[in-house]
C-alpha cells in the first residue's frame, strides 16, 4: 500500500495517477477477459455414401463418423472445455456430430439450435448466423460444412488452413465483447485439431 508521495515516486514505480492512467488505457485496448468470446468451429464427422438415392441432406455418418465424433468430444472435455450454445446445420451428418459431441461434454440436446442456414454456408452466411447470437453466450460451437468452413475460420482468425477434415475442431479467441461484432480477422487460432492428429502433435 503507497503511504507517502515520496513511496510512491521511488525508483521503478510510477506514480499513482501515472499508474491509473496506464492501467486505464491497457484495459480499454480489448474486451475484459470475461467478456470476450470463444468459438469452436467444428466440421461434420465422416458421412456415409451408401446408398446413392439418399438426400446429400439426409446422409448419415458412417461407422468411422461414429466413433470419430465422441472421440473428439473426449478430447474436448480433457481440455475442460464447457460450452454456452451448440449451434448446427440441421443435415443429419452435422447434427449427428453435435449431438454426438453435446454428450460427452453434458450438454443438453434440448437446447441445440438448429439454423438451415448453416447447410453448406458460404463465410458470409456463417458470418451472418454468428452475429444474431443472442447475449450472454461467451462460449459457442459450431457445427457445418466444407468448403464454407474452412474459408471462414480461415477468414476469422487470419489464418491458412488448407482443410479441416471430417469431425476436426478449430478454436479461437475472439476480441470482441459482442457476437454483433464478429468480422474477419477478430480472433485469434487457440488450438486446431482432428481425428488423425497425433497424440504427440497436441502435446
Amino acid at each position: 500500500m503507497l503511504s507517502s508521495r515520496n513511496e510512491c515516486c521511488r525508483p521503478g514505480r510510477l506514480p499513482l495517477k501515472s499508474f491509473q492512467f496506464f492501467i486505464a488505457i491497457n484495459l480499454s485496448t480489448f474486451p475484459s477477459s470475461h467478456q470476450m468470446k470463444t468459438l469452436y468451429i467444428v466440421r461434420h464427422a465422416k458421412s456415409s455414401w451408401d446408398d446413392p438415392d439418399l438426400d446429400d441432406f439426409n446422409r448419415p455418418l458412417n461407422k468411422r463418423g461414429e466413433k470419430d465424433a465422441p472421440r473428439m468430444g473426449k478430447r474436448l472435455k480433457e481440455k475442460e472445455i464447457t460450452v454456452d450454445l451448440m449451434i448446427s446445420s440441421p443435415a443429419t451428418r452435422a447434427l449427428k456430430t453435435c449431438k454426438a459431441i453435446a454428450k460427452v461434454l453434458e450438454y443438453s440436446k434440448e437446447k441445440i439450435v438448429q439454423v438451415k442456414n448453416l447447410y453448406h454456408a458460404d463465410e458470409d452466411a456463417i458470418f451472418s448466423v454468428l452475429k444474431n447470437i443472442h447475449e450472454p453466450n461467451n462460449v459457442v460451437m459450431i457445427f457445418g460444412h466444407n468448403p464454407g468452413l474452412t474459408e471462414f475460420a480461415n477468414t476469422l482468425l487470419n489464418e491458412t488452413i488448407m482443410n479441416i477434415p471430417t469431425a476436426g475442431v478449430v478454436a479461437g479467441k475472439l476480441k470482441i465483447d459482442s457476437w454483433k461484432n464478429i468480422k474477419p480477422g477478430c480472433g485469434e487460432l487457440l488450438f486446431f485439431d482432428f481425428p488423425k492428429k497425433s497424440k504427440v502433435e497436441l502435446s
